[in-house]
Order: structure tokens, then sequence, then C-alpha cells
């Protein structure tokens, strides 16, 4: 799990360089990404944060790529979040009030049920622009013990902060629109949210550099 700290020892202005975002995703994740492989990363809960952070500190983003990637981690979410066959068991994953109706399954209409998915909690942007890639972003979801990309292959104790993370972080994880929404039996047999998403998303379908 993540953890985020603030630094009080410089000035306030630039507060958002000094509140470390530490991920703590799976073994494979952390063991194998050596420093070379590694981008900066920024997350927050939202557009407006986002922008903010932007006009007071010039990072390496800008407004442009606020928006942008905001507008990229709804589409992904929308796309890759996990679906799940009733609200309750969303929420028994995702924890209470953090999951709504699949809205892609309400426009199918196809008669086969609604499905429910974790709701988008914030975003998280990489910047590949030393390897000449620009810009990535991951949408962010809930979990009971804090935050998680979609796939569950990395976890956060917060939405906001700054890390070197390794590169696949931004891999885009396959599309669940139009799959069977997990039922209770499977996520049982899988032991849980996050674990076993690699054998449940495959190969990302989107590289990040690296």
């Amino acid at each position: 799990m993540t953890d985020l700290t603030t630094s009080t020892t410089k000035p306030r202005r630039k507060r958002s360089r000094h509140v470390a975002l530490v991920l703590a995703g799976t073994a494979m994740l952390t063991l194998a990404a050596c420093e070379d492989d590694r981008v900066d990363a920024q997350a927050f809960p939202d557009l407006d944060s986002c922008l903010a952070a932007a006009r007071e500190d010039g990072l390496w983003f800008t407004e442009d790529d606020c928006q942008t990637q905001f507008a990229a981690a709804k589409a992904e979410h929308l796309e890759t979040a996990p679906r799940y066959e009733s609200q309750e068991l969303c929420e028994q994953e995702h924890g209470a009030g953090a999951c709504g109706a699949d809205p892609a399954a309400a426009q199918q209409n196809q008669g086969g049920g609604f499905s429910f998915m974790p709701l988008l909690v914030g975003y998280m942007m990489g910047s590949m622009l030393s390897r000449g890639g620009g810009v990535f972003s991951q949408p962010m979801i809930r979990t009971p013990g804090g935050y998680s990309t979609p796939n569950g292959n990395q976890s956060f104790a917060g939405n906001s902060g700054s890390a070197r993370v390794p590169s696949n972080t931004f891999a885009r994880a396959p599309s669940t629109i139009g799959q069977a929404p997990m039922t209770q039996t499977q996520v049982a047999q899988r032991g849980g949210f996050g674990a076993s998403s690699t054998a449940r998303t495959g190969t990302a379908g989107r590289s990040a550099g690296g």
C-alpha cells in the first residue's frame, strides 16, 4: 500500500512538488523496474487540482496536459474498469458508495441486465517527455484500503502526490466493455480485486516506454 507524506521545509507555493506519492505495486512491478525504467508521475483527485498545480508550480505538465489526460483517463476508465454483476459485489471489492451503474451497459441495452463498476476518483499522469513519448495517464478507482489502477496492479494510500514509477504503470489494460460482468464465484476464485490482475488483464495494449 502506498503512503503520502508532505514536506514542510519548502515554500508553500511549491507544495505539490514535495507531496510524495510512494507507489507500492506488485512485486513484479516494484522489484523488476530499475531506476532507468522509471518516469515522473503526478496524481490528482480531479481536474481542478491538476490545473491549479500546473499554474502554480510550472512542473513538467501544462494546463492543456491536465485537460487532455483527464479526458483520456475518463475514457479509459469507462473502457477498462472492472465490471460486476451487482452493486453489492462491486462495493464489497471497492468500498461502500464507491460504485455505480455501468453507463456502457445501459447504452447497449442488450437485455442482459445491468453491470456495475467502481467510480472514477482521480487520475495519474506520467511524463515520457525525456523518451520522446509525451504524457500518459491512468484512471484511479477506490479500493477498501485506498486507491488503485483499474486492473489492480498498483495500489495507493491516496489519490494525490508525485513519484517516480515504473513506465509500465501506464500500460493500458484490455477493454472490459461487452464482457460478462464478474460474479461472486469468479471474484472469490480470483481472491478479490487485484489478486490475479495479471491473469485477468493479460498483456496490456498500450506501451508507455521502457
